[in-house]
């Protein structure tokens, strides 16, 4: 009969139009870029990426976290490695495991000698191996990261502090011979955006300090 066709191809119609719905509704999904970073209502994610190709999460200066660092050598004098201090403001550390996403305020730092990362921090202070600082010019640098792996970013650059650090080694006599002191000449950096400031230090002792802020 002429309404049973009517009734089938009304059907067919509706079955149509809730495939069609649902097939859109799984490719919004992989638009969204299903296996990547989600999007985040924190900050504005930037094309700019570090030297490891994260990329920077900008925020505004008011809301935006900081960090200082001080690097100082071992109080002992016996050459074993650096003492490493972090001052925040504005961010605290998340726990081991927590969820990948950018939440204000949280994450991690990253800690660099001479570009090359050493170490990821959940803590203010840490203990750098002295063979991580030989004989010379190095520096230290602290980055601050959200939890999905973004970089904090301010105007397009980067929360980080830098420390540059100089170990050197000077001869001195003893009553039995020659021997060898360890000596350190420093120099602190402070990084700010693009701008950056350099003063020397004399330190005639092992035991001198290092200290970097914003």
């Amino acid at each position: 009969m002429p309404w049973t066709r009517t009734l089938l191809a009304a059907s067919a119609v509706c079955v149509l139009l809730l495939t069609g719905s649902a097939a859109c509704g799984s490719s919004d999904a992989r638009d969204r870029g299903d296996g990547g970073v989600s999007p985040s209502p924190v900050g504005k994610v930037l094309d700019d990426t570090d030297d490891d190709g994260r990329h920077y999460r900008e925020v505004d200066k008011d809301e935006a976290p900081d960090v200082a660092i001080e690097v100082q050598p071992d109080p002992d004098g016996d050459g074993s490695g650096w003492d490493v201090r972090l001052t925040l403001h504005a961010f605290r550390f998340s726990p081991a495991g927590a969820e990948a996403r950018a939440v204000a305020g949280r994450g991690l730092a990253y800690l660099f000698v001479d570009g090359r990362l050493v170490s990821r921090l959940r803590a203010l202070d840490h203990r750098l191996p002295a063979d991580l600082v030989p004989r010379g010019t190095h520096q230290v640098t602290v980055r601050l990261y959200a939890d999905d792996g973004t970089v904090w970013a301010v105007d397009g650059d980067p929360v980080e502090s830098t420390a540059d650090v100089t170990a050197s080694e000077a001869e001195t006599e003893t009553e039995t011979g020659t021997g060898m002191k360890a000596d350190t000449e420093t120099t602190t950096e402070t990084t700010t955006g693009t701008a950056a400031e350099t003063t020397e230090v004399p330190a005639p002792t092992a035991s001198a300090l290092y200290r970097a802020q914003h």
